[in-house]
């Protein structure tokens, strides 16, 4: 077994502190990445800062240069830009003059806060649909469960959200569709904002979410009718359990994996859904902010989405690593 200081190190410390590697060596290649691919397009920050500020003259120009650091080689820029978003400095917004954290911190909870429901949504509205259409592979209700799974395949995010957008605002307008909260609500008490806060989440979410449960749907029924064919579900039965305790208790625990598993290699395209989400729903995330700073072409505040962005879905991925070994008792740090 490895040692440090003489010390012998556990393996789930191991395992551990391997993860945390890998996971930092892909935040440095993000950065290197985003920072080297802006740092080739046309123009930089003195061009974009003057034509915001109405434009000046060439010595205007450079002093924005040399303030910011852009007459210096590429790889010190590079060496600094990554030190700083290691201690938290992700630069400051050309549009605003103020640093980019404070601007990708304030989006970034709405923005956790779509995904993760439109997740959850996803994940166990797919297992329970995939759990019942498995259950019954030759009724009506499983061939139901493929046509939505179908369209929920076919359906694109963008086309979902416009045609929600028209029904609930036209139609039935019983739901708010744009933004996160009534500014009518504002002095209300805390259960009122939170409940609105839930009715402006309920479109979003759900149009963000539907694609993955198509999907999941799909995924999980495919696992339970495997699970539910082997030997231990047999045993299960043969004994005389019932058949929701054998479904529920001993095949899910097994077939939720899958599911599990692709939630997390997913999740980075759930945020890149969000965007287009956000945008259509007005809703106040990092897609929003992103989507205006491409408008702007302030490219701090695109470099600080993505660089959080990635820090989100390597947190995830962690954390979906972690849940395999409380999921599936079998899958223990000392036996992998």
């Amino acid at each position: 077994m490895p040692t440090v200081a003489g010390t012998a190190v556990p393996k789930p410390v191991r395992v551990i502190l391997a993860r945390t590697g890998h996971a930092l060596g892909l935040l440095v290649a993000v950065i290197f990445v985003g920072f080297t691919l802006l740092h080739l397009a046309p123009g930089d920050a003195a061009d974009v800062i003057n034509s915001i500020s109405g434009g000046g003259d060439q010595e205007f120009i450079d002093q924005i240069r040399r303030d910011r650091g852009l007459d210096r080689p590429y790889h010190e820029q590079l060496i600094d830009y990554t030190l700083g978003v290691f201690t938290g400095d992700f630069d400051d917004s050309y549009q605003y003059q103020t640093p980019v954290r404070d601007f990708v911190l304030d989006r970034l909870w709405p923005t956790l806060l779509l995904t993760g429901t439109a997740l959850l949504f996803a994940v166990i509205g797919g297992t329970l649909l995939g759990i019942y259409a498995a259950r019954r592979p030759t009724k009506a209700s499983s061939h139901f469960v493929t046509a939505v799974s179908l369209f929920g395949f076919s359906a694109p995010v963008f086309w979902t959200g416009i045609m929600l957008l028209l029904i609930f605002s036209l139609w039935l307008p019983i739901l708010p569709t744009q933004g996160m909260h009534s500014l009518v609500l504002e002095n209300d008490g805390w259960f009122d904002r939170q409940w609105d806060t839930f009715q402006h989440l309920v479109l979003p979410a759900f149009t963000l979410g539907f694609l993955y449960l198509a999907q999941y749907s799909r995924i999980a029924r495919a696992s339970m009718l495997e699970v539910l064919g082997s030997d231990y579900v047999r045993t299960a039965r043969a004994k005389g359990l019932r058949e929701r305790i054998v479904v529920y208790k001993h095949a899910l625990r097994n077939a939720v994996i899958p599911v599990v598993t692709i939630a997390g290699l997913q999740f980075s395209q759930l945020l890149s859904g969000a965007v287009l989400v956000e945008v259509v729903f007005g809703w106040p995330g990092m897609g929003t902010l992103a989507f205006e700073a491409v408008l702007t072409r302030d490219a701090p505040i695109l470099l600080g989405v993505l660089i959080v962005s990635t820090m989100v879905v390597i947190v995830v991925n962690l954390l979906t690593d972690l849940s395999y070994r409380i999921i599936d008792p079998r899958i223990r740090f000392g036996r992998t």
